[in-house]
């Protein structure tokens, strides 16, 4: 089967308006199950608050607390009010991610749509922040503090580029590394089967042995991967936070 096969997008429920296709995907739905699932981890994990926690609030408090160290760590106390906005954004790239992992599932994440959509909010609401927060100033990240003025107009032309760019590395690095693991791993899947179909049950069990080992070790590794693209996409985002909200005098 082509190792490609499992990221193309079919319509559940086709619907078109005014000649744009509006139809509800798997993608969608896979979607809508991360969002559903993560809302039912914390809702599950807050119901009943105890002092000493069970293992899903403890889950939940740990996750949390991961977060918002995260967002302090990088973007000081005035970040701190931009946490849940961050939280939702990890929690909903990880869910997607994790789930993808599941056979027969849909990684939204390893399409460029989706990640692009998710970078360019970030991207919209750090420069909202910047602008709201520091007015015309802003403009000012894009000529690093302490530079000579004679280098302006080298700098920034660089410095606008490199800004415009956020949003293309943010999208481009978590659906290049989730798209390339997902096609790996079919792909060595691809090689049991083949090599049963190829030299019978007896034969090919032999030779399919080391295939298989390999999809365990690339399974584990993929699964890090996904928390880690997860991570990554986070602290991204905190540091452009901290752009925006700490403006270099």
């Amino acid at each position: 089967m082509d190792p490609l096969h499992q990221f193309h997008i079919e319509a559940i429920v086709p619907l078109s308006i005014a000649g744009i296709d509006l139809s509800f995907s798997n993608s969608a739905l896979w979607m809508l199950i991360a969002v559903a699932s993560v809302f039912g981890v914390l809702e599950l994990g807050l119901r009943r608050t105890e002092f000493v926690p069970g293992r899903l609030q403890s889950l939940v408090e740990m996750l949390y607390n991961f977060v918002t160290k995260t967002v302090s760590d990088t973007t000081g106390g005035a970040g701190r009010r931009h946490v849940p906005f961050v939280l939702s954004l990890f929690t909903f790239i990880l869910a997607g991610n994790l789930l993808g992992m599941i056979p027969g599932a849909f990684t939204f994440t390893s399409h460029i749509a989706v990640t692009f959509a998710l970078a360019l909010m970030v991207f919209v609401l750090t420069a909202g922040i910047g602008f709201a927060r520091h007015g015309v100033r802003y403009f000012k990240v894009f000529f690093p503090a302490g530079a000579p003025l004679w280098m302006a107009p080298l700098l920034i032309p660089i410095e606008i580029l490199s800004y415009l760019a956020r949003p293309i590395g943010l999208a481009v690095r978590l659906f290049a590394n989730l798209m390339a693991g997902h096609t790996m791993l079919k792909v060595f899947a691809g090689f049991s089967v083949m090599s049963i179909e190829a030299l019978g049950i007896a034969g090919g069990l032999a030779v399919a042995i080391a295939p298989v080992f390999i999809n365990v070790a690339l399974t584990g590794f993929e699964a890090l991967v996904a928390v880690l693209q997860a991570y990554v996409f986070m602290v991204l985002t905190c540091l452009y936070l901290n752009d925006a909200l700490h403006l270099e005098h």
